[in-house]
C-alpha cells in the first residue's frame, strides 16, 4: 500500500522538526524527574488503596496494545470468582468532571472509545476520571470491588500500585516528548514488575455485528475503505 503525500512529507521533515523541539524535550524530562521526586520525598501525596491495583502502561505516548492486555487480565481475574474494576483516564471521551461508571450504554463520544471497548466486551465495572486514583476509590468505596486494573496511568504517580505492567513495540526515534514518543527513560523498564512486547499480527476479520469470521484474503482484489483507532498508523497498514 502507497503512503500518501502528506505522510511523505511528514517523513521527510520530522528529523528536522525533532531536532528544533529538543529543547522542549529536554524541559519535559527535567520536570518529570523533579515530579517523580517529589513523590519519592512525600512533597505529593500518593493515595493508597485497600485492594490492589494493577496498572497496564507503557513509557511510550500511542497505541502499544494495552487495552488488549487489560482485557486479557479482567477475563483471568473474573475467572477466579474476583470482582474487578477498570479505571481509564477516557481519552477522546468528552466527560471531565467527576467519575463516571461506563456500562453498555454509555456513548464512546462521552467516555471515549477503549472504556467503551472495555465494559462492552469485559461485562466490567468502568470507571472513567481524569483523576485515576480517584475512580479507584469510588470502584472501591461504591463497587466493593476485589482489584483494579489502571488502563494507561503508568506516570500517574498519585496512585498507589501493587503491580506495574509496561507494553512497549517500540521507542521510536528514543527522544522526549514532544520530540519523540519518549514520556519517561527506557531506564523504567527496569523498576517495572512485568515488560511485555507487543506484535500487532493479523488473524482474521471478524464481522463485530454477527460475529462472522472471514479469512484474511477475503478482501483481497476489492475496493475497501479502511478505518482505524490506532495512533501508530504505519505499522497498522504494514500488517
Amino acid at each position: 500500500m502507497q503512503r500518501s503525500l502528506l505522510d511523505s512529507m511528514d517523513l521527510n521533515t520530522r528529523g528536522f522538526v525533532n531536532i528544533l523541539l529538543l529543547p522542549l524535550s529536554a524541559i519535559f524530562y527535567l520536570s518529570s524527574l523533579v515530579r517523580k521526586a517529589f513523590y519519592r520525598i512525600n512533597l505529593l501525596k500518593i493515595h493508597q488503596f485497600d485492594v490492589p491495583v494493577i496498572i497496564v502502561g507503557n513509557i511510550t505516548v500511542g497505541g502499544s496494545g494495552k487495552t488488549p492486555i487489560v482485557m486479557a487480565l479482567v477475563k483471568h481475574f473474573k475467572a477466579q470468582g474476583k470482582k474487578v474494576g477498570v479505571v481509564s483516564r477516557g481519552y477522546g471521551g468528552t466527560h471531565s468532571q467527576g467519575s463516571l461508571l461506563v456500562d453498555t450504554t454509555t456513548p464512546a463520544d462521552i467516555s471515549g472509545d477503549e472504556p467503551a471497548l472495555i465494559a462492552a466486551q469485559s461485562n466490567v465495572l468502568v470507571m472513567v476520571n481524569k483523576n485515576r486514583a480517584q475512580a479507584v476509590q469510588d470502584l472501591i468505596d461504591n463497587h466493593n470491588v476485589d482489584i483494579v486494573i489502571s488502563d494507561d496511568g503508568l506516570q500517574h504517580y498519585g496512585m498507589g500500585r501493587a503491580v506495574e505492567i509496561c507494553v512497549e513495540n517500540g521507542f521510536g526515534n528514543g527522544f522526549f516528548l514532544p520530540a519523540g514518543p519518549l514520556r519517561e527513560s527506557k531506564n523504567r523498564l527496569k523498576s517495572v514488575d512485568f515488560v511485555i512486547q507487543s506484535v500487532l499480527k493479523p488473524v482474521t476479520f471478524i464481522n463485530l455485528k454477527t460475529q462472522k469470521s472471514q479469512p484474511l484474503d477475503y478482501f483481497k482484489g476489492k475496493n475497501v475503505v479502511l478505518l482505524q483507532g490506532l495512533d501508530n498508523r504505519i505499522s497498522f497498514l504494514r500488517c
